[in-house]
């Protein structure tokens, strides 16, 4: 990566890291204090913790077309400002309709797609995955950090100082946005990393995306439903202060990213994927088993507490590589952006459900509802073909006197290429290709003409 590609890389990592901490900062205290407003139900609860992923769902990819036509910059700030002013209606309320209310504002900033198109802008073909890579990687980085600062925060200024918090974090990303992150020379579809509106058909059609699309939407489901419920288990039946949860989290999440990367090793080197993913939906619905007994005992919380956040970040982290596996190399952006779309309506779905079970059941009926659903995710994992060991690269191919049709002819009768698509306007090329036995000096010849 060059010094511009880093730049980009890093400003925008912080940008997105910035928002989804703003988001995650309330799941582990929220519940707890909700308790106390005016007019407060279990099932108020569950939507105003997971109502933010409606609007993220239904509007993130509207979002990323209006930022080909208008620019990405500016959906990007108008979308920072939403989530700062959701954040101050949060932060001002003193009743749980207006929280719900600035919850949804705050996820109507959508600007995921805005802010991958723009880092599609700002960096090569072939450093494009490592870029993604780093802003995925910060979000997982700002969820653990949520999880051990949300309890702390809360002791020193409360949910509503956390909503205040927010509001400062997302102009402080807009700062970030215009003093440090370039602007591109020009902005273009880029197919490899946007939501293409001619795909989207294609890519719904596809079972093998679908599966896996239920998969992230059923794991995030869960992920909201737990934190619906758990707070009050630790609080009411363990007598474990909230402003305490972050020594339990923290133990929890460090032990768990490390059981999961020998499997992350065993899926991807050895091409263990399938059996891999199938064990960890398992795990997840024996977590949820546990946590129905965890009501009464401690160590079975702490187990399944494990097991949940270890089965969570192993899926977590497997189902975007499934996605890039599976999806048509022309379709690998609209792939991803319905996967997106799908990820933030789970959440919304978790609060729902969770809210609702925990009103008319009780914490020991979400976790049962959750194996539930668990399990019908592991009936649709199991049906899931194994996926092709392909790598996703993009090269684009330099002016040459060669016509474009034989450069392309000779990229797919190389040894190891067993996909090839080109968009003629970019002389971009789109290669499924077994790395293994792929000659990279002989594609770049290709590439230089």
């Amino acid at each position: 990566m060059n010094p511009q590609e880093r730049r980009a890389a890093f400003s925008l990592a912080g940008i997105y890291a910035t928002r989804m901490l703003g988001l995650f900062l309330i799941l582990p205290v929220f519940a707890v204090y909700a308790e106390g407003l005016e007019g407060v139900t279990p099932l108020l609860v569950g939507i105003a913790i997971g109502v933010y992923g409606l609007t993220q769902a239904i509007l993130q990819i509207p979002a990323g077309l209006l930022s080909d036509r208008i620019g990405r910059k500016p959906v990007i700030i108008g979308g920072l400002l939403l989530f700062a002013a959701g954040s101050l209606v949060a932060g001002l309320a003193h009743d749980i309709g207006w929280i719900i209310a600035g919850r949804a504002i705050q996820g109507s900033g959508a600007i995921a797609a805005a802010v991958m198109a723009l880092a599609a802008d700002l960096t090569r073909e072939q450093q494009r995955t490592k870029t993604m890579a780093i802003i995925g990687m910060s979000i997982g980085l700002s969820f653990v950090l949520a999880l051990v600062a949300g309890p702390l925060i809360d002791r020193w200024i409360g949910v509503p100082g956390i909503f205040l918090l927010t509001a400062v974090l997302a102009l402080t990303a807009i700062a970030l946005l215009v003093f440090v992150v370039p602007t591109p020379q020009k902005s273009q579809l880029h197919a490899d990393a946007e939501t293409v509106p001619g795909q989207l058909i294609k890519v719904l059609k596809n079972t093998q995306l679908l599966r896996l699309d239920a998969g992230i939407l059923l794991l995030h489901l869960l992920l909201t439903a737990v934190f619906v419920s758990v707070p009050g288990v630790l609080v009411k039946q363990h007598h474990f202060h909230v402003h305490d949860h972050w020594m339990l989290y923290l133990p929890i999440l460090v032990l768990s990213i490390a059981s999961m990367v020998p499997f992350i090793i065993l899926a991807e080197s050895r091409q263990k994927m399938k059996p891999v993913f199938v064990g960890a939906v398992a795990v997840l619905m024996l977590s949820m088993l546990l946590l129905n007994q965890g009501s009464h005992s401690w160590l079975l919380l702490l187990l399944a507490l494990w097991l949940f956040f270890t089965a969570f970040n192993l899926l977590e982290a497997t189902l975007p590589s499934l996605v890039s596996k599976v999806a048509p190399a022309s379709n690998k952006g609209t792939a991803m952006g319905v996967y997106s779309s799908s990820q933030f309506f789970g959440a919304f779905l978790g609060g729902l459900i969770g809210g609702a079970a925990l009103q008319y059941f009780s914490a020991s009926g979400v976790f049962a509802i959750g194996a539930g659903i668990a399990a019908l995710w592991l009936l649709i994992a199991l049906g899931m073909q194994p996926p092709a060991y392909l790598k996703s690269i993009t090269v684009r191919l330099l002016p040459s006197n060669k016509p474009l049709d034989e450069q392309l002819n000779e990229l797919q009768q190389m040894e190891g290429v067993k996909e090839a698509v080109v968009l003629e306007d970019k002389a971009v090329v789109y290669l499924k290709v077994d790395s293994k036995i792929l000659n990279q000096d002989r594609l770049d010849q290709i590439a230089a003409g």
